[in-house]
C-alpha cells in the first residue's frame, strides 16, 4: 500500500471500526461492466456484451454513499472498457480521501496517461492480474501479447514511486508450481503481489483445483517458500496465516465461516447487490442481502484475498498492520482488499 497521511489513516480506521460495530461492509466491489477483452480459463466472463445496461457514475456514487464501505473495488469484466471510469472514481471519492479506491484490471487497456488520469480521479491502488511469470499468462487469459505489455508497463508505473501497483495471482493447478517465480517477477517490476485460491464456483471447472495428494504436498512446499520470502522482505500482501489458509483451502476442499454479504458484497453492472462473484443470489438492499443470504450462509467454496481480509476481526487487522508496516507502533492503516 502506498504511504497514507496520518489523518486519512485515522478516517479509514474509524470507518472500519464503525462498520464492524454496525455490521456494515468493509469493501464493496462495483462491477462496472460484464464485458471483458480477455477470455480467462478460470473466469465466467469474456467477450463484449451487446446492449448491456450499466449504472451511471452518479448512481454508482449514490449506492456507495448508501453502503459507505472503507474500500471500494472498481471491477468487471474489464472496467477499463468503460470510458467513464474516471467519472465513476470521482463520483465515489470523498474530499477527505475515503474510501480506499482500487481498480482491478487485466492491464491491457492501461497506459501511463490513463494511470495518471485515474490517480487524479481518486484511484489509490491498481490491482493487475498475473497468472504466470512468462508468456503462458497470455494463453491462460487468451490475450496474446499481454505479458510483454505488462512487462513494459508495470516498471514504468512503479518507477513513479507511489507503491500503488499490486499483481494479483489466482493459484490453481495450472500455476501453483510458479507462485514463487511470480513473486520474483512482480517484485522485480517494483510491484507487490497478492495471492488468491482458484475456486470452481464460477465456472464449474474442477480440473483447475489443486486436489491430488501429490499436488497438495507440492503446494505446501511452494507456500512455505512464499512465507520465507515474505519474512525476508518480499512485497507479498497476504499475511502469513492467510497464505497458510490458502493452502488449507485446497488441502481440505473448503473453508467455512464466510462473511460475504456482511463484510463484503458486490454490485452488478445494472445495480443488483450480490454477496460475491461466486453466488448468484441478488437483492436490492444490504439489509435484504443479509437476511436472504448471509444469515444462513454456509458456503466454504472459495478463499480469495478479499475474503481472507474481510473475515478477520478488526483487532487482528490492526495487529497485523502494526507488525507488517509500522514495527514498534500501536496504530496502522487498514490493509487494501
Amino acid at each position: 500500500m502506498e504511504t497514507l497521511g496520518a489523518a486519512r489513516v485515522l478516517r479509514l480506521t474509524l470507518r472500519g471500526q464503525r462498520n464492524y460495530l454496525t455490521d456494515g461492509p468493509l469493501c464493496v466491489s462495483f462491477e462496472l461492466t460484464g464485458s471483458c477483452n480477455a477470455h480467462c480459463k478460470h473466469c465466467d466472463k469474456g467477450g463484449i456484451l451487446k446492449d448491456e445496461v450499466t449504472l451511471s457514475p452518479e448512481r454508482i456514487g449514490a449506492l456507495y454513499r448508501e453502503l459507505h464501505p472503507v474500500a471500494v473495488q472498481l471491477s468487471g469484466g474489464e472496467p477499463l472498457l468503460r470510458r467513464d471510469v474516471e467519472d465513476v472514481a470521482r463520483a465515489i471519492k470523498e474530499r477527505n480521501g475515503t474510501p480506499y479506491l482500487i481498480l482491478v484490471s487485466n492491464g491491457w487497456l492501461l497506459s501511463v496517461d490513463r494511470y495518471e488520469a485515474l490517480r487524479a480521479a481518486g484511484v489509490d491502488q491498481f490491482s493487475l492480474s498475473l497468472d504466470f511469470p512468462d508468456e503462458r499468462h497470455d494463453g491462460f487469459r487468451r490475450l496474446p501479447g499481454l505479458f510483454r505489455r505488462l512487462e513494459r508497463l508495470v516498471p514504468t508505473l512503479t518507477a513513479r514511486g507511489r507503491g500503488d501497483i499490486v499483481m494479483n495471482c489466482a493459484i490453481s493447478r495450472a500455476n501453483f508450481d510458479d507462485v514463487t517465480r511470480i513473486c520474483e517477477v512482480a517484485n522485480g517490476w517494483g510491484a507487490a503481489v497478492s495471492y488468491s485460491a482458484y475456486s470452481a464456483l464460477r465456472t464449474g471447472n474442477q480440473d483447475l483445483l489443486v486436489s491430488s495428494q501429490e499436488d497438495v504436498r507440492r503446494l505446501r512446499a511452494r507456500v512455505d517458500e512464499l512465507v520465507a520470502r515474505k519474512r525476508a522482505g518480499a512485497d507479498i500482501r497476504n499475511d502469513v496465516p492467510d497464505l497458510d489458509s490458502t493452502w488449507r483451502f485446497f488441502a481440505e476442499g473448503r473453508i467455512g465461516g464466510c462473511r460475504a454479504g456482511h463484510r463484503f458484497l458486490l454490485v452488478t453492472p445494472d445495480g443488483w447487490l450480490r454477496p460475491c462473484a461466486h453466488q448468484h443470489v441478488r437483492a436490492r438492499s444490504h439489509a435484504e442481502l443479509r437476511e436472504t443470504f448471509s444469515r444462513t450462509n454456509a458456503c466454504g467454496g472459495c478463499y480469495v484475498a478479499i475474503r481472507s481480509y474481510c473475515d478477520k476481526s478488526w483487532a487482528r487487522q490492526v495487529r497485523e498492520q502494526v507488525v507488517a508496516r509500522f514495527p514498534g507502533r500501536t496504530a496502522a492503516p487498514p490493509r487494501s482488499c
